[in-house]
């Protein structure tokens, strides 16, 4: 095939080409880039050049039992983080994106000073109890409050810092746990997956 060749078969493929950019790639990559985005989550780390893992969490390391320490960073019951990921096709476009309030914050990392309130404060007072495995009326004996002190896990003692606490308001760093982003794997999946679409058109 001569390049006179080449352009008549570009000339005829030109609507299904157009097509393929306009709808169905933008479709294609943005489903591919929210699987590849929420797989770090799974993999406890961001994919660009190999993993980045994550720093781990105080509450995995607190030792607990409780469900909350069993997830990694990031991951949670509800999920929310994770299940916000997500993308808007357009017309030879896609926007993969994030919209929840403190998704900056984990991906970038950085600072966030709270106000603590009451409702706060019993939070903390209900996941202590939690984390200490005590129930309200056993912590009414200074006693057994006592005991229970000298057994308390880390994570239990975190909450009941919280809530007894006399700042108004905190100071709470948040390390770098790039989740969505720049990545070279990702970029060379699309780019294979745009060259055998077209490939496939042009055939």
């Amino acid at each position: 095939m001569d390049i006179k060749d080449f352009s008549a078969l570009l000339k005829a493929k030109q609507k299904e080409l157009d097509t393929l950019m306009r709808r169905k790639l933008p479709v294609k990559v943005g489903r591919m880039a929210k699987d590849h985005y929420q797989d770090n989550f799974r993999k406890g780390g961001f994919v660009n050049g190999g993993l980045q893992h994550w720093p781990v969490t105080k509450r995995q390391q607190s030792g607990s039992k409780s469900a909350a320490a069993g997830y990694g960073p990031l991951l949670s019951r509800r999920n929310h983080l994770f299940s916000s990921v997500k993308y808007t096709p357009g017309d030879y476009r896609v926007r993969v994106a994030n919209d929840v309030k403190y998704a900056p914050l984990h991906n970038w990392g950085g600072e966030t000073h709270p106000t603590v309130t009451p409702r706060m404060r019993k939070f903390a007072w209900a996941m202590y109890y939690k984390a200490a495995g005590i129930r309200k009326k056993a912590a009414k004996s200074k006693r057994k409050g006592e005991t229970r002190q000298r057994e308390l896990p880390p994570e239990a003692g975190m909450w009941k810092g919280l809530a007894l606490t006399r700042k108004k308001k905190l100071k709470i760093k948040i390390p770098q746990r790039q989740f969505i982003g720049e990545s070279t794997e990702l970029n060379k999946q699309i780019r294979q997956t745009v060259e055998t679409e077209i490939r496939n058109i042009l055939k």
